[in-house]
């Protein structure tokens, strides 16, 4: 009797593009040239320019969720992308006007602003 085939070998065509399709969003870059910390909050600016990609397109679901003040990674997890491509995306719509990275906590925060970081950390993993 023969061994069960890798998962890897019976991968049908339909399976492999999924695999590769998020990075051609991206047109294979890993990197956007914007500062992007994954718990930074990500919102979507009120006088953005007007969209020109229709609603199912990744990158209106990302202004759609950015008018809650998700953060980086709470992006990604919502789209099931990888948090590379989600970091690209998101790096792009900033640098177009569409959207504003809000800064996260430095090294002069207090107390009271990192533990309210952390709540707002654990509530929004716990969401997902």
């Amino acid at each position: 009797m023969e061994p069960p085939p890798d998962a890897w070998e019976s991968a049908g065509p339909v399976d492999v593009p999924s695999m590769v399709r998020p990075y051609r969003l991206t047109s294979g870059r890993t990197d956007s040239g914007v500062h992007l910390p994954l718990e930074a909050p990500i919102r979507t600016v009120d006088i953005a320019p007007a969209q020109r990609w229709p609603g199912g397109d990744v990158r209106a679901r990302i202004l759609l969720l950015g008018k809650d003040s998700p953060s980086v990674a709470e992006i990604a997890a919502h789209l099931s992308l990888p948090l590379g491509v989600a970091r690209v995306l998101i790096g792009d719509l900033v640098a177009e006007g569409y959207l504003r990275v809000h800064t996260t906590l430095g090294d002069s925060a207090s107390a009271d602003e990192r533990r309210e970081l952390i709540g707002r950390t654990l509530r929004g993993l716990r969401a997902l």
